[in-house]
């Protein structure tokens, strides 16, 4: 849209992308299906070794308050000084809402796998664990790429939402 293009300075795309480390760690950690899929296919262990290097920063800040509130503490930290802060550029709110919304989805999704995990059907929710790796995988790299050419990434649904959060 012409409302929102403009040129956007590399400070503000380089700080636009680094929220979707959070979804990006929701993504590599879903039911364990990265490890799963580098045992069965080798070929892949170095593609997960760079995903699990980039995701420690999160795992760090994660990991900082006991009982699991490091992600509510991250959470909150981000939309009250970041997306609230209307000093802040539209850009950089705007991506960091969406990978808020991301990562929630991604972990809402994982929340519902392991809730309806059958014994015998191993096949199944693996396939959906999958489902969750790499759709979250290509979300966050297109979000990503989108950020760092200075674009707002159009994602169905999500997008809307977070414009119409954002003021």
């Amino acid at each position: 849209m012409t409302w929102r293009s403009g040129t956007t300075e590399i400070s503000d795309k380089l700080l636009g992308s680094l929220p979707y480390l959070l979804p990006l760690f929701d993504a590599v950690t879903v039911g364990g299906a990265l490890f799963k899929l580098i045992a069965n296919f080798p070929v892949l262990a170095p593609v997960g070794e760079v995903l699990l290097i980039l995701a420690t920063p999160v795992m760090v800040a994660y990991s900082l308050l006991p009982f699991g509130l490091g992600s509510l503490a991250v959470f909150f930290a981000l939309f009250l000084l970041v997306v609230r802060n209307e000093n802040i550029s539209r850009f950089i709110r705007f991506n960091t809402l969406q990978a808020i919304l991301i990562g929630f989805i991604i972990s809402i999704g994982n929340l519902l796998l392991s809730l309806l995990t059958v014994p015998g059907l191993d096949l199944i929710t693996d396939t959906f664990y999958n489902v969750l790796l790499f759709g979250g995988l290509a979300v966050v790299g297109y979000s990503v790429v989108q950020c760092l050419m200075g674009r707002y990434s159009e994602i169905p649904t999500i997008s809307e939402a977070v414009h119409m959060q954002i003021r």
